[in-house]
């Protein structure tokens, strides 16, 4: 299983970004994407998770600016981030925990992330 993201790059304060990841691979079923960051000298963070249900978690600090969304048939989910402020500077990494077949347990994967540079 492979998990590919892409979007990063660098914006100015107050600007926009979307994040694309999408898995690839012996896949079963899966039971939740989401996207984390690691900022320089910071451990990585949760930013937002969605359920296969559409069940969101968001970080407080990126509630009302960041929206996750996903696509099952693609077996995609995206990061919308607006109002970027330069705290949000870090590698972003896009996660899943899914299943490869039928018996097996949950496991998680992480794509290889992408930087976001907010800076004017």
């Amino acid at each position: 299983v492979q998990l590919q993201a892409s979007g990063g790059g660098l914006v100015q304060p107050g600007g926009s970004l979307r994040l694309s990841c999408a898995a690839s691979g012996s896949i079963f079923i899966i039971n939740l994407m989401g996207w984390y960051r690691q900022a320089p000298g910071r451990q990585r963070e949760l930013v937002a998770e969605i359920t296969s249900a559409g069940t969101t978690e968001y970080a407080d600090s990126v509630k009302d600016r960041f929206t996750i969304s996903r696509d099952s048939a693609k077996n995609a989910v995206y990061l919308q981030m607006d109002s970027l402020k330069p705290d949000d500077t870090a590698v972003y990494y896009c996660m899943s925990a899914l299943k490869k077949n039928w018996r097996d347990l949950l496991q998680t994967y992480w794509g290889q992330g992408t930087l976001v540079t907010v800076s004017s």
